[in-house]
């Protein structure tokens, strides 16, 4: 399930589901239930105590609370607002609990024992202030056990932010697909282990709603990934480039390098200035290393159209010659992965540089971590606080491919769509990590997979390395984990 659904969206697939399959209260009774199985994983004896709120998601809170007291347990039913101001299906729900509904604002909460939040919906549009806030704090201090119900009261489906407070959850129980608040930080953090419950919504409606974001999964991308031919040779698998910083900055180029060539590019060179040519000359094996000299020598790089994609940017420093570096790949209609010191050195042509990257013809891929965003796209990042929003804004703009690095990467396509990874262990937060990633993407580049495609799979790749090493992982162990990962994409 790879799509992922904003809480607008999945109001439509409610409506879809409900106009085409079964009413609103079978709805209801069948997210209330998978709430209800979640919490039956723990004994009998355990106290449990159901915080509801009005509208949909108190709903299911009140239908689980009946189901689970029908099973055995000990529960207990609080509530923030009037039984007298539920309507509908919600009424009917909390009319079938038929036992004591306790003011949420004052109860005394349990001292062992679950909490079901079932406080708010995924579509919170406001900040939570004043009693409920109080509320949320006092769960969040008391140490039990929290079943969220499809969100954590108090963030956002949409962007995962927090409004105000949100509930601290251990896991989340949510209903057909995921929203993006399960993905980004700091959602993701206080959703816990997310379930997906099958309440009966046929996979039909996504075809009406045709969603555009979706989790980082194979499945995404796995048609255009590239396969070796049996009557292949490595000049048919693309040749990539990677630039070089001078003598005290080598290890960069050779990390995206040996990354690139372990995607699959039939050839890699390393593109490097006179005085750091025998440091890698001595490094390298496989790896062709090639003099690149000022301007000129990069003009001659780009002469032999067979050298099809470039790194640009691991170590390079923020100036006038890796500027003019970017720009003569991007008019050479060549597959360019834009990094680090490559995207800084535009911090002050900002209007240009987009400009530049408009009028480019390959594939472009921009890889900038958030400070490197905000000194690039200084506009986007203060009118956007959704790390989605901020990623597709850019893509828009640039008609680049832009690839939002973190915890939570976002990677964005001029065409609107976009994937958020899962998979990244925080053990990549280590220098050289990202220039592996860089040269995983010009890899696949090479090999002419789309740009899309070829970020998410570099990013999810990433993640999987480094998930195979486990702990103590430092940017050089990624390649030798690399083979690892992309024998589990034919299981993922």
């Amino acid at each position: 399930m790879i799509e992922l659904l904003s809480p607008s969206e999945m109001a439509d697939a409610d409506r879809l589901a409900i106009a085409e399959t079964m009413t609103a209260g079978q709805l209801l009774e069948r997210a209330g239930r998978a709430v209800a199985d979640a919490a039956s994983r723990w004994p009998f004896n355990t106290p449990i105590l159901v915080l509801c709120g009005t509208g949909l998601n108190g709903g299911d809170g009140f239908v689980a609370a009946r189901i689970l007291r029908e099973r055995g347990y000990r529960v207990r039913l609080g509530m923030i607002g009037l039984v007298s101001s539920l309507g509908g299906e919600v009424a009917y729900a909390a009319e079938q609990w038929g036992s004591a509904i306790e003011d949420a604002f004052t109860l005394t909460l349990p001292r062992e024992g679950i909490v079901i939040d079932a406080l708010l919906g995924a579509g919170l549009s406001r900040d939570i202030t004043g009693p409920l806030a109080g509320l949320i704090e006092r769960v969040n201090v008391s140490g039990l056990h929290v079943i969220a119900v499809d969100l954590p009261s108090g963030i956002d489906g949409s962007n995962g932010q927090i409004r105000g407070v949100a509930i601290k959850a251990q896991e989340t129980v949510t209903f057909f697909r995921r929203k993006p608040g399960h993905l980004l930080v700091p959602g993701k953090v206080n959703c816990g282990a997310v379930r997906v419950a099958d309440i009966g919504i046929s996979d039909s409606v996504l075809e009406t709603i045709k969603p555009k974001t979706f989790a980082n999964q194979p499945a995404l991308w796995r048609q255009h990934f590239p396969h070796l031919m049996p009557e292949g040779h490595k000049y048919a698998r693309g040749h990539l480039v990677v630039l070089s910083a001078g003598i005290e900055g080598t290890g960069a180029a050779r990390l995206a390098a040996k990354a690139g060539l372990r995607a699959g590019a039939g050839l890699v060179t390393v593109a490097s200035p006179s005085d750091a040519l025998p440091i890698h000359a001595a490094a390298l094996d496989a790896i062709m290393v090639r003099r690149c000299d000022g301007l000129e020598g990069f003009a001659a790089m780009l002469e032999d159209k067979r050298r099809n994609a470039f790194v640009i940017g691991p170590a390079l420093p923020p100036d006038e010659e890796t500027r003019s570096r970017v720009d003569m790949a991007l008019g050479s209609n060549r597959a360019v992965v834009v990094d680090a010191g490559a995207l800084t050195a535009f911090a002050a042509e900002r209007i240009r540089f987009i400009a530049t990257l408009r009028a480019a013809k390959g594939a472009i891929v921009l890889t900038p971590h958030e400070g490197e965003f905000e000194r690039v796209f200084e506009d986007i990042a203060s009118r956007h606080a959704s790390k989605l929003e901020r990623a597709r804004a850019a893509a828009e703009a640039t008609g680049a491919v832009v690839l939002l690095k973190g915890a939570d990467t976002v990677v964005a396509a001029p065409d609107g769509r976009a994937a958020i990874n899962a998979n990244a262990p925080p053990t990549l937060a280590t220098a050289g990590s990202g220039d592996v990633l860089s040269g995983l993407i010009g890899g696949l580049l090479a090999q002419a997979m789309p740009a899309f495609d070829a970020a998410c799979a570099g990013v999810w790749l990433h993640g999987e390395a480094a998930n195979q090493f486990g702990l103590g992982l430092t940017a050089d162990d990624l390649h030798g984990m690399l083979p690892k990962a992309l024998a589990g994409l034919a299981q993922a």
